[in-house]
Parts: C-alpha cells; structure tokens; sequence
C-alpha cells in the first residue's frame, strides 16, 4: 500500500488537503488519531507533515503527525478546557493590528504575543493602513514605543500606497509564516500586494457558514511565487490563552523578563509583593502600564480557569 509524508494546506474538520512532491491529496484521518488524549478540537492541523496512507477503496488517510517543532494554540472558546491549535511548524508569525477603523484591542494583541513567546514563534508586527494612521502620529508614536521597548519590530504598511509591501515580501521569502489580525484590518488587501494574484477573502468567505462556532475556525497555508508558505488564520475574534502556568507567565512579557533577577522574592507574582521590580518598572514608566494591565487580566482569567 502506498505510504508517503505530506504537509497539511487545508482543513475543513473532516477533510485535509495534503500536499506532496507538487500535487494535493484529499485525506481523512485515522480514527484513532483522535483517541490520543490531546485535549484539541483539531488533532491535525495546518503545517503538520503528516504520515498518508491509501486506504482499500483507493483512498487517502492520514495515519500518523510528525513530531511538531512549535504551534500557536489558544482556548477554543469561553470557560473551556479544550484547546485549538492554529497551525504548526511555523517560521514565525505576522500580526497585522490597526489603531482605527477598527482599532485592534491591546489585550488581543498582547494575548498573540503571549502565545507565540511561549512557543518559540518570533513575531513581526505590521500596522497596516498607516495612510490614515498618520492623522495621529502621536498615537503611532505611543504604539511604537511600548511594542519596540518590549523588543518586537514594527513595520508600518499600506497596501495601498505600496509602504512597507517589499520589506514584507522579504520577510516571507522561504519561510513558513502564520499571518493573524482581527477582521477588517486589511489581511486580504495586503496579502493581494505582497503576493498579487492570491485572494485570500475567497477563502474567508467559505468559512461565512461556521459564524459563531469557534471551534471551526480554520486555517489555510497559500504558496508563494518566491518560496515559503503564508498561513491564513480566518476570524480569530478573542485569543484565549492555555497551558500557561500563572509564575511562567511574566517570562512571556520580554520588557518584564529583564526586570524578574530584581525582585527581593522569587516567587514574586509582580501583583502586591514590596520591592517588585516590575510595578517599581511600571511605575517609571519602563514598561508600559497596557502591558501590564494585559498581564493582570490574564492573571485573573487563569484564576477563573483553574476554580
């Protein structure tokens, strides 16, 4: 029987398109992939090299997951154990974020870079529709220098002035890239400019069905003409965090991290205890205050989780 190692495109919940040596192969999964104990609403994913197998009547099934080198992963909806995996084995992440017309929230942004610290992901982050955004340059201003203090480079892009589109293109070259953003941020208008010919909307449309449901968001990984994979993740509203353990998570706020070796306990939650180097950094304006506020509303969601 034919047996072959493949890379995961797409998923559908049921279906998986599976690419190998050029050519895509539509594949079920194996029921006992499921049986695995991984408490996710998806045992394959986007990214996965998976193990194909034909099956008697000729078709495909994915019989085993290569070992992953990284995933991004978040809660897959409210107050639930279980968990959803975004895609695996990526470069590194793409997180497009507008200050207006839809302002992206920072706790949603600090959640994705939670996330992709505690995973190994690097992450660059794009701030799209900067035409407009220079109406407000001293809001720009204030965004670069809370995510550029904390360490993550920002690369301001309008798709249609063409800003910013060649540095992203280089960034993409050979890599394997999630690109994430909550909707109306402009994802397909700068995909369409990087990549010209790659509609991603098209596939954003066919998920319009599943509103409502977050377990069925999916992702797709697209080609690209100059090598790598971008990966598309449709319609992440919220980004609930999992597997995080409440004293592990100041190691994922990098401008924190710095400040930890100074405090006078070691177990110091950075929440009331005296001589805190992170609030005395906070209080000097070191780190921004946004950024530890997202740290205390995680703080706090994970205590509910755990009751």
């Amino acid at each position: 029987m034919e047996s072959f190692l493949g890379v995961v495109m797409r998923s559908t919940g049921s279906w998986y398109e599976v690419l190998h040596d050029g050519q895509s192969y539509q594949c079920r999964i194996r029921g006992k992939l499921r049986l695995k104990g991984i408490r996710s609403t998806n045992p394959v994913v986007v990214g996965d090299v998976v193990r194909v197998e034909e099956d008697e009547q000729g078709g495909y099934v994915i019989s085993a997951i290569e070992p992953r080198r990284n995933y991004i992963i978040r809660r897959a909806s409210n107050l639930s154990k279980e968990s959803h995996i975004i895609a695996a084995n990526i470069d590194m992440a793409l997180l497009v974020v507008t200050l207006f017309s839809p302002e992206t929230a920072t706790e949603f942004i600090d959640r994705f870079l939670v996330t992709c610290e505690a995973y190994k992901v690097p992450v660059t982050i794009l701030l799209a529709k900067a035409d407009l955004a220079r109406q407000r340059p001293d809001e720009v201003e204030a965004f670069h220098a809370i995510y550029e203090r904390a360490g993550y480079p920002i690369i301001e892009v309008s798709a249609l002035e063409g800003e910013g589109v060649e540095q992203v293109r280089e960034l993409l070259r050979g890599k394997t890239t999630l690109l994430s953003g909550n909707s109306g941020v402009g994802k397909s208008t700068l995909v369409a400019a990087v990549e010209p010919g790659l509609d991603i909307r098209t596939g954003e449309i066919s998920q319009s069905h599943h509103k409502g449901k977050h377990t069925t968001t999916f992702s797709t990984m697209y080609p690209l003409s100059e090598g790598g994979y971008i990966i598309d993740t449709p319609g992440i509203k919220g980004f609930g965090l999992i597997d995080i353990e409440e004293n592990e998570l100041a190691h994922y706020f990098p401008e924190m991290m710095r400040y930890l070796p100074e405090c006078r306990f070691y177990n110091c939650s950075h929440t009331h205890e005296p001589h805190c180097a992170v609030v005395e950094a906070v209080e000097r304006g070191e780190i921004a205050y946004s950024r530890y506020e997202s740290y205390l509303k995680i703080l706090d969601e994970d205590d509910k989780y755990r009751k």
